[in-house]
């Protein structure tokens, strides 16, 4: 199985759709807010969220729903990745909730050669995140920098393959 893309790997329009999904519990929620010092009682209260807000019941916060999806994507997008360069732009277009199923697919928008080393590239992408029901929940841009396959192989050593890692025999 393939882990990440090398630049000759990505071509302007592709869409990788990123399996599987992830439904996201309350537990989720509430470790990420507690993890991130992110306490507003919409995340963390259900009383709060039932008389304060719109919803009338938690929302889950919209940074775990961003990480969701970057780390869906990291098999298809930047399993290879040299480095992630930027988030262009990030939106929470509606909300998720407890029990809610997240799916991910990324479309690739864009891709050039680096001007000043040879052996890479930079890929921008479109990740969009969907509930159960097709909802789109959150859609970000970012670019990535991806090695090239030829520049990469002659950087192995002969007989290792990058994709399966030896490991000591056992005793």
């Amino acid at each position: 199985m393939q882990f990440g893309r090398y630049y000759e790997e990505f071509e302007v329009g592709a869409v990788y759709r990123h399996w599987p999904g992830k439904t996201v519990t309350e537990y989720d929620d509430h470790l990420f807010c507690l993890l991130t010092m992110n306490h507003h009682p919409l995340h963390m209260d259900a009383h709060y969220a039932e008389s304060a807000s719109q919803f009338k019941r938690n929302v889950v916060v919209g940074n775990y729903i961003y990480s969701l999806l970057l780390g869906m994507s990291v098999p298809d997008v930047s399993g290879k990745a040299i480095a992630n360069l930027e988030i262009e732009s990030l939106r929470h277009v509606a909300p998720t909730f407890h029990g809610d199923t997240i799916y991910g697919e990324t479309t690739v928008l864009d891709k050039r050669e680096s001007a000043s080393k040879p052996d890479r590239g930079v890929v921008a992408v479109e990740t969009r995140g969907y509930n159960q029901d097709g909802t789109m929940v959150c859609v970000f841009r970012r670019k990535v920098m991806v090695p090239k396959k030829e520049y990469a192989a002659a950087a192995v050593p002969d007989g290792v393959d990058p994709e399966r890692p030896s490991f000591p025999e056992p005793r």
